[in-house]
């Protein structure tokens, strides 16, 4: 095992410096391999460095003469991995997929996309690294009992999926998602959460709902409108991800946006490299700010997203996970995150910093899983909206009754409206944000010409009390404003429309 790779004291010489929590990871890996375990999962979340730490147990296995196979789970991913393991300095790299010009099967380093692997002589290899290994390829599982002798480190944020702990040996939790958030080297998030769905009707296929049921409830033209109102109102104009149930349903959503005005982009399993990278490439830019999709986006998205809207019901909770996870990433300028969740996938499995399970799962074939959720699940507040975990309310501290009676309807006290908060902390808005957005909606309402009367409603609707205290100076508006004032113009005319 020592001979495996490097002691952890001789990873800082490569171009990037690992974390505490990085090292920690290698040493807990090493640890588990002295104890004589050949198949170690180390959980680490969505943005916590999983390639980088790959990258530098792979350097040090190099530099003892070993050779590697780091395998990837979509194809998509493979250049991407190519250009994190040359940027720390790692050379002589080949690549197992279809035709790459990368092929060398003499390379000491193999990227691997798990498809091609299932087709191909696979290397001799003194260690595997298996990306997002709660994906269960059974090439990889073949590859555990057909080499026994090899070491396998599987990496993933997510790592719950059924029977993993009937193969995998190990589970090293080196940084938890919400020790990352309290550090900074993950956003902060506030969520919003809806009445939630009614899915009762919906059947369930391989544990989670059935596609075209599901697309029936949520492609109704009432929640489609909602989606892009609620965008234009609370989504400040943010470099947003948005995940649909199928296809069509995310199809759905892009035409919405851009009748709406909002630039926004499509991707699917279909979607082919050179157009996905312009689409990356423009949604960087700003060109494109919204991006619909379906599950495509999930995995291996390193994008600047500081906006999550989840339009797809699920009771998994590694889709939820996953799918939060993309927008948690600190990137300048957004150190925050918003997550619209329409789904209401939140307050069924839980706040994505709440949900942990520290073992792998070891159910047997054909046993029914007992699937672990968060201890506590948010509510909302029967007087405020504001959705939270405990008995007193951060928003207006009204206190929660205990609920006694099995089956009374969960605990959960009947909040109307649209999307509220279930993040911890409600925001209160300062006067400077205030003044900025009465400003603004002064320089709307002279240029509109509605003699003040546009721009008290706006504030009212904005803050639910006039504006006090407040100076009559203009400023020209920004995007997040407009998109608001188009919100609330969408409410108008359905209001309308309904009466």
């Amino acid at each position: 095992m020592n001979d495996l790779f490097w002691p952890q004291e001789k990873t800082l010489t490569s171009k990037k410096e690992l974390r505490p929590h990085q090292v920690k990871a290698i040493a807990l890996i090493r640890q588990s391999f002295g104890k004589g375990l050949r198949r170690v999962v180390c959980q680490m979340p969505t943005g916590g460095g999983k390639t980088l730490t790959a990258t530098k147990i792979i350097e040090m296995s190099l530099a003892k003469g070993h050779r590697v196979i780091f395998t990837a789970p979509a194809i998509s991913l493979i250049d991407q991995t190519v250009d994190a393991f040359e940027a720390e300095g790692i050379t002589g790299i080949g690549v197992m997929q279809a035709k790459h010009p990368r092929t060398n099967p003499m390379a000491r380093v193999q990227i691997a996309s798990v498809q091609t692997l299932s087709r191909r002589d696979i290397p001799r290899a003194a260690m595997i690294v298996v990306d997002e290994c709660h994906l269960r390829a059974k090439v990889i599982e073949g590859l555990m009992n057909d080499r026994p002798d090899v070491f396998f480190i599987g990496l993933s944020a997510t790592p719950w999926a059924t029977g993993m702990g009937l193969l995998w040996q190990d589970l090293v939790i080196p940084i938890t998602m919400q020790e990352l958030i309290d550090q900074g080297f993950l956003s902060k998030f506030t969520a919003y959460a809806p009445d939630v769905p009614d899915l009762s009707g919906v059947r369930t296929i391989g544990g989670d709902y059935a596609e075209d049921q599901l697309a029936a409830v949520m492609g109704e033209a009432k929640l489609v409108g909602n989606v892009v109102e609620t965008w234009l109102a609370q989504g400040e104009n943010r470099p947003t991800l948005c995940f649909a149930v199928n296809r069509a349903h995310a199809a759905l959503l892009q035409d919405q946006f851009q009748q709406a005005g909002v630039s926004a982009g499509y991707v699917d399993a279909n979607t082919d490299l050179i157009e996905r990278r312009l689409i990356n490439s423009r949604f960087r830019a700003g060109e494109v700010r919204v991006i619909c999709s379906v599950r495509t986006m999930i995995t291996g998205v390193d994008l600047p997203v500081s906006c999550i809207i989840d339009a797809a019901p699920t009771k998994s909770l590694i889709m939820h996970v996953q799918k939060i996870g993309r927008g948690l990433r600190v990137n300048p300028g957004s150190e925050d995150c918003i997550i619209l969740d329409h789904a209401g996938n939140s307050l069924r499995l839980g706040l994505v910093t709440d949900i942990h399970q520290g073992t792998l799962d070891t159910t047997q074939p054909g046993e029914k899983r007992r699937e672990e959720l968060a201890v506590n699940l948010p509510k909302p507040c029967v007087v405020c909206g504001v959705v939270h975990t405990g008995l007193t309310c951060p928003g207006c501290g009204h206190e929660r009754k205990a609920v006694s009676r099995i089956g009374d309807a969960s605990g959960v006290e009947a909040a109307d409206g649209q999307l509220v908060e279930i993040t911890g902390k409600v925001k209160t808005p300062t006067m400077a944000d205030k003044q900025a957005f009465w400003s603004m909606a002064l320089r709307v309402d002279r240029d509109r010409g509605k003699g003040g009367r546009m721009a008290k409603a706006l504030y009212k609707g904005k803050f639910g009390t006039w504006p006090r205290g407040l100076e009559d100076r203009q400023e020209g508006p920004d995007h997040a404003f407009m998109n608001y004032v188009k919100s609330r113009q969408i409410a108008y005319a359905k209001s309308r429309g309904a009466r």
